[in-house]
């Protein structure tokens, strides 16, 4: 047995993530009998969070060109030779619950939160990608970006701890790298610059926090513990816990907190020395 099935069959053996999952569902039924269908089906049914998580997923997928079902079957596969697809999944549900105010209950990233959705279903495609089954990988990726208005080409390497607040509009390319918890808003862009084939995208560190509109451009790296203003646009690297901030972004200051991405404040005081003014940015 590989560590990563040792570890995922530990955890399902005490799965707290899976029971909080469980009871929020329970509360649901309880309290909105309207969506008792829903939540039976997506998560009560289930013996296991991966079930759950795939049937979910597949759900919200479902087409036409692939069925539910079909995805779903993909998914278990996929679980089978990549358990880690599931304890990342834990750990970003986590993520999203300690870091989204708007997150009451470890049930609600799984049924409601599409930038957690989409996360989880980049995670699968990411997987396959590896395992050879490229064309159903972007075949994941155009039906993600249908559904959640993300778009993550399924090369994309990402840490565990993801947080993607919103997620409507976020973008990132096929080289790109994105470490262990780290945070991003809505419209963000991981992009590359000109048409070469190559390593063309950034590389986000640990902890790193990417405010709202902010784009990144280029095979650079953000250093870990950094922040990114709302609306920047960065295109050169980024030093470790700083704050950058402007069009283009410059460094402003320190990051402000030992996690920027933990603690999720993207408003940035930039100051101005011309007007010797403070300014939002």
């Amino acid at each position: 047995m590989t560590t990563s099935a040792k570890m995922a069959s530990d955890i399902k053996s005490v799965d707290p993530v899976w029971e909080a999952v469980r009871a929020g569902a329970r509360q649901i039924v309880a309290s909105e009998p309207s969506l008792s269908n829903m939540v039976v089906s997506a998560i009560l049914n289930h013996d296991s969070f991966e079930q759950s998580l795939a049937h979910r997923l597949a759900a919200r997928l479902n087409h036409d060109d692939v069925s539910a079902d079909l995805i779903r079957q993909a998914f278990a596969e996929t679980l089978i030779d990549s358990p880690d697809v599931g304890i990342s999944a834990r750990v970003d549900l986590a993520a999203t619950m300690e870091r989204d105010p708007a997150c009451h209950r470890a049930v609600e990233p799984l049924l409601y939160f599409k930038g957690y959705q989409a996360i989880q279903t980049h995670r699968f495609a990411h997987a396959m990608y590896k395992a050879g089954r490229r064309d159903f990988a972007l075949y994941l990726q155009s039906r993600a970006s249908q559904v959640f208005q993300v778009d993550i080409n399924p090369a994309v390497a990402m840490g565990k701890g993801i947080m993607l607040d919103h997620g409507t509009g976020l973008v990132i390319g096929e080289t790109a790298i994105v470490g262990d918890n780290v945070s991003m808003l809505q419209n963000v862009t991981l992009g590359g610059t000109g048409k070469s084939d190559q390593d063309r995208h950034p590389k986000i560190g640990d902890g790193v926090l990417i405010g709202a509109g902010a784009t990144v451009l280029g095979n650079i790296k953000i250093g870990d513990c950094s922040r990114i203003g709302a609306g920047s646009v960065v295109l050169k690297e980024v030093p470790p816990r700083v704050t950058v901030a402007g069009v283009p972004a410059k460094v402003i200051g320190e990051a402000g907190c030992a996690q920027p991405a933990l603690v999720m404040d993207q408003v940035v005081m930039v100051y101005d020395i011309a007007s010797n003014d403070k300014s939002t940015a």
